[in-house]
């Protein structure tokens, strides 16, 4: 019994020496760095700055050009899918002075400018066109305006205060075309000027070009000569992207097909990439009115094809009383659309609005569509130096 007694005794004592030990070996043992617990960071005594959200600039609204003759009834004219509205034309004269086509003309533009305004469309008056009032190419009195230093003051002048009088939102140069270069260096002297003065009373200035490129062979036509320089100075740059049905011999088909138009981009883009100059003042032209195969007969109006048959806008090619007719209906105005966006232009521009169809068959109301379109969703641009 006494051993049993001194058994349970020992027992105890390693039992308590054990938790004693334990105790404190846990109270004295550090713990390792890695499974320390973090302490709270200290508040910093300053309030970070609030930053705002970069605001990035804004891209510039695409603009939707459309020319309209001087005897179209203002009244009749869409202008609810234009940006600008240009009348077209009034004359220069050899002096520098100008001469509107009558009373009729000058009142259609007072209407136009009106009109166009209350749609908030810019209105643009155009100065030269292919025909003179007086007759045959307008080409001789504007070279003449322009080659002296009084005539082209005088017509620089005549058309501010044209400008400023009839509450216009700028002017557009159509001189069809400088065949030397004495004639380019003084259509840039001429833009120069005019654009210093348009420009100091918030107007615009534009400026129609030839498409420079043969719609047959493809490369760089070198008989119209352009100083790129005055291009700097002009707010849009308007395409002719047409009439190559007059290159190497006649032929309708030749009129404004896409691979021609391809050609025409592709040479514009470039150039501008290569000046260094903003593309999105490029605005590609086109046409709405349909060429005969045949050229002793009358061109024909998108219109007159619609009204034919509202299929027709499906085509490109039509045949009227025997007669094979090319145009560009709606699948192929707004695949160019989409080419100019791109290729980073500014735009379109239609020749002449006064030959589109109405209501849901309108070329421009197409086009529209596109450019609109490309305000919602990105648009990716091309170009021989930077893809964005």
């Amino acid at each position: 019994m006494k051993k049993k007694y001194q058994i349970l005794i020992m027992i105890a004592i390693i039992f308590a020496g054990g938790f004693a030990a334990g105790t404190i070996f846990t109270k004295n043992s550090a713990q390792p760095d890695s499974i320390k617990l973090a302490k709270t960071a200290a508040q910093s005594g300053k309030n970070p700055v609030q930053k705002s959200t970069p605001k990035l600039p804004d891209a510039p609204s695409k603009v939707l050009i459309g020319y309209v003759q001087d005897y179209r009834d203002p009244n009749a004219v869409d202008y609810s899918s234009l940006s600008h509205v240009i009348f077209s034309f009034v004359h220069p004269e050899k002096d520098g002075s100008l001469s509107f086509n009558g009373d009729t003309a000058m009142n259609n533009l007072r209407s136009m400018v009106s009109n166009a305004h209350k749609h908030d469309t810019k209105a643009i008056l155009a100065v030269g066109g292919w025909f003179h009032i007086k007759g045959g190419e307008s080409y001789e009195y504007f070279k003449s305006a322009i080659a002296s230093p009084a005539s082209r003051n005088k017509l620089v002048n005549e058309l501010v205060n044209v400008a400023d009088r009839e509450k216009l939102d700028g002017i557009d140069i159509d001189f069809e075309h400088p065949r030397s270069q004495n004639e380019a260096d003084f259509l840039e002297v001429f833009i120069h000027d005019l654009s210093k003065k348009l420009h100091a009373n918030d107007k615009e200035l534009s400026v129609a070009v030839h498409s420079k490129i043969h719609s047959v062979t493809g490369t760089e036509t070198g008989n119209i000569v352009y100083n790129s320089s005055m291009f700097k100075d002009v707010d849009h740059v308007n395409i002719m992207a047409y009439d190559g049905q007059w290159d190497g011999g006649y032929n309708a088909a030749n009129l404004s097909p896409y691979p021609f138009t391809e050609n025409i981009v592709n040479y514009w883009a470039n150039l501008f990439d290569t000046l260094n100059i903003t593309k999105d003042k490029l605005v590609l032209g086109v046409p709405f009115y349909a060429q005969p195969e045949d050229p002793s007969i009358k061109q024909v109006s998108y219109e007159a094809i619609i009204n034919r048959s509202p299929e027709n806008a499906l085509r490109d090619i039509i045949n009227i009383n025997g007669t094979t007719y090319y145009y560009n209906g709606e699948s192929t105005m707004q695949k160019k659309t989409n080419l100019a966006l791109n290729n980073g232009f500014g735009g379109m521009m239609i020749w002449e609005v006064g030959h589109d169809a109405k209501g849901p068959y309108s070329l421009a109301g197409a086009i529209a569509e596109v450019l609109k379109d490309s305000e919602t969703k990105p648009v990716k641009y091309y170009s021989v130096k930077n893809s964005y």
